[in-house]
Formats: structure tokens, C-alpha cells, sequence
């Protein structure tokens, strides 16, 4: 018959000294084991524990823990990392794991629903010009949208703000905003963004719903953008997109990647190209809330097939390739973070073919928001909620 522990049932009190005495040493062990008992409930199975994968051994490292909705961070090349929590702050974690203050210069956001502060990446000449490119949500009236601004990090200020990009048209809703951010090879910045909930809206090139968009890093256009000079809007890159809330450029290839949502199934891992349709919502493998079809297609002449799907969702979030040499059996992997499912799901890749896929972290009980790989090598990933932590992923290393 199992034993069950409780942290009632001390033995009663005597009245004598000597009683008493004994009553406090059981008190005090009894409340000790009970403490003992909660901490193990709130501590990962495998917090002090080498995790064996499929490639590689590795430890888990807590960094900093107490974030309100982290949504994305960045590394600073003096060690310390920017984080943004979706109600509106930017913070810096130390190399100690302290959180600081919020950074002042942060625009106003509309913290609704999926809006909020949103994506961060610092300039690929960050080393030179100090300027950091934030996602984030605004509008008026009721009425908002994603919108991109870059500012110069001075101390514990952004300097120089300035708004280069905000999608239109704006609406009420509050889903799908995409927003995730990266540059290219020639340092060209991309922009994901969603559909906004008007699904049949991604197929219109003439506005920013379901789109990814491309600019130069001050945020003018770039001449040779697919739909310059065309009855189109001319900040478009990619169009057919449901909602994209990974984006990361393929350091071997120079490709941008990205994943979207799907709807009920139908997750989507894709490599972008100039111009080019992804189908949102004429094909999908997805369906429904309800379970209803929303298309009996998944494939059509002249729209894109993803690299890769997942049926169930994963719910997606976060992107990163690893090339590195604290990890060399990952070498060339790429990693998603998963909110539904709650684990790091490792994509292998032979060139731009999914090879294989291994679920990691699945004992951490927490939803993945963002996922990146240090100047170091290791590789960091952030949770999602209102005590959100930032954590590392250390290999072990043998003797």
C-alpha cells in the first residue's frame, strides 16, 4: 500500500518541557520535509541531470527567471541579453542573471491580446552604430497594427528613436500579428506579419495582412523588392502567409526561413523567396477549430510547398539554426520553440530537406516563446508566462 506524506499530523503536546522539546524537533522536521516535498514539485525532474538526446548530452541552466510574457531577446556583445516583455518593457538581463529596469525611449504599445512589445534584433553593425530594431503593437482609435522602429541603445536609454514601418490597414482585432525580425547577408531587414484574422486578405498584394517585407535597414525600399513599380504594395516580399511567428536567416545559405501557425494542423516550416506565394488560405494542411474544411486542397501550380508541417500543431514560436562548436552534433540543425506543445522541437536538415525532428525539453512543462543561439555557442530559450525564465543549454563535456 503507498505511503502518502502530509504535513498534518504532529504529535500532540504533552505540557512538559521535555514534551515540548520533542514536539518542536518533530515540528521542525515534519515542516522541513514538507518544504522539502513542494521544492521538488517546482523544480524540473532534470534540473540537476544530464539530458541525453538523440546527438548530444546537455545540461539546463537557469540565467534569470521572473519575466512578465517574455516575447523575444537578443545578445548584447558584452555578455548581457535585451528582452522584451510583451506588456511594453525592454529590459537588459545582467551577466549575473539580474533583471534591470525598464529601458527608457520605449515607444507606447497596445498590450492586447497577441499585441504587445513584441521582437528585438540588434543591427548586424551593432558593434559600430548601437541601433536595435523592435516589433511591436500601435494605432489609435481602437484600430491597430505591427509597426517597426529602430533606436541607438545608450546606457539604460534608447536614443534617436524612430518609427521606420507600420503595417496598414489597422483593425480592431488582436491576433495574428506576426512580427518577427531578421536581416539578411546584405543586411537588408525582413518583417513577418500576419493575416490579422482576414484570412482571405493574405492573397492581396495590396496591403501588409499575411506578408512577409523587406527594406533596407533605414527603412526605405529596396529597389530590387519583387512588386516595385507594380500596382502592389512595394514593402512586400512574400505574400499567401497565415501567421509567422518564426523567422531566422539559414547561415550556410543566406535563405530566410521561416514557421507559421496554422489553424487546427497545418503548421509550416518555409523558406521564403522573392514574390513568391505560400497559399494561405487557398491550400493548407490545416482545418478548422471546428474540424471543418477549410480547403480540400494542399497543393496548387504556382504557390509554395512547405519544407516541412506538423498535423497536430505544435503552435510554433521561435527560430533558430545552430552552427556552432560547443554543439557540433547539431551543427546545421534548425530549432523551433512550441507553446502547444511545450518543448524544443531539433529539425535536421540536409540542405533544405527535413531529415529528421527530436523533441526536447518536453519535461519542462512551460511553452517556448523564443529560441537563439549564443555568440558562444550554447543555445538559450525563452518561456512564456507571467514568471517567464530565460534558460541555457550547456553541453556536457567529456574528460
Amino acid at each position: 500500500m503507498p505511503v502518502q506524506q502530509s504535513c498534518s499530523g504532529v504529535d500532540a503536546w504533552s505540557g512538559s518541557l521535555y514534551d515540548t522539546c520533542i514536539f518542536m524537533l518533530k515540528l521542525c522536521a515534519q515542516i522541513s520535509a514538507c518544504c522539502l516535498l513542494a521544492m521538488c514539485w517546482c523544480i524540473p525532474v532534470f534540473a540537476a541531470e544530464i539530458i541525453e538526446s538523440e546527438q548530444a548530452e546537455f545540461r539546463v541552466v537557469e540565467v534569470a527567471r521572473g519575466l512578465d510574457q517574455a516575447w523575444s531577446f537578443a545578445f548584447l556583445p558584452d555578455g548581457r541579453i535585451l528582452v522584451t516583455e510583451k506588456p511594453g518593457a525592454l529590459r537588459i538581463i545582467s551577466r549575473n542573471g539580474s533583471i534591470s529596469a525598464p529601458i527608457s525611449g520605449v515607444p507606447d504599445v497596445i498590450n492586447a491580446g497577441q499585441g504587445g512589445l513584441l521582437d528585438v534584433a540588434l543591427h548586424p553593425n551593432f558593434t559600430d552604430n548601437k541601433l536595435i530594431y523592435i516589433t511591436y503593437v500601435g494605432g489609435k482609435d481602437g484600430r491597430v497594427g505591427a509597426e517597426l522602429m529602430r533606436g541607438r541603445l545608450d546606457g539604460d536609454e534608447l536614443k534617436d528613436v524612430e518609427v521606420l514601418f507600420r503595417a496598414n490597414p489597422k483593425f480592431e482585432s488582436t491576433k495574428h500579428f506576426g512580427s518577427r525580425i531578421t536581416f539578411d547577408q546584405q543586411h537588408k531587414v525582413y518583417i513577418s506579419l500576419g493575416d490579422r484574422g482576414v484570412r482571405e486578405e493574405a492573397q492581396n498584394r495590396a496591403n501588409h495582412l499575411g506578408v512577409s517585407v523587406r527594406l533596407n535597414d533605414d527603412g526605405t525600399v529596396p529597389k530590387d523588392n519583387p512588386f516595385v513599380g507594380k500596382e502592389y504594395v512595394p514593402h512586400i516580399f512574400s505574400f499567401g502567409h497565415r501567421n509567422m511567428q518564426g523567422m531566422a536567416t539559414n547561415p550556410i545559405s543566406g535563405d530566410i526561413w521561416v514557421h507559421e501557425h496554422g489553424p487546427k494542423g497545418g503548421d509550416e516550416v518555409n523558406i521564403l523567396r522573392a514574390g513568391a506565394n505560400y497559399g494561405w488560405p487557398i491550400i493548407t494542411y490545416g482545418a478548422n477549430y471546428s474540424g471543418t474544411l477549410i480547403t480540400e486542397e494542399t497543393t496548387r501550380p504556382g504557390m509554395e510547398q512547405p519544407v516541412l508541417y506538423w498535423v497536430p500543431s505544435i503552435a510554433p514560436s521561435g527560430m533558430a539554426f545552430y552552427i556552432g562548436n560547443r554543439f557540433p552534433e547539431w551543427n546545421g540543425d534548425l530549432f523551433v520553440g512550441a507553446l502547444a506543445g511545450r518543448h524544443l522541437r531539433r529539425i535536421e536538415l540536409d540542405g533544405d530537406r527535413a531529415v529528421g525532428e527530436e523533441v526536447l525539453l518536453d519535461g519542462l512543462f512551460e511553452r517556448i516563446r523564443d529560441v537563439r543561439q549564443s555568440p558562444g555557442g550554447d543555445l538559450y530559450v525563452l518561456t512564456d508566462g507571467l514568471a517567464g525564465k530565460l534558460i541555457r543549454l550547456e553541453p556536457v563535456m567529456t574528460p
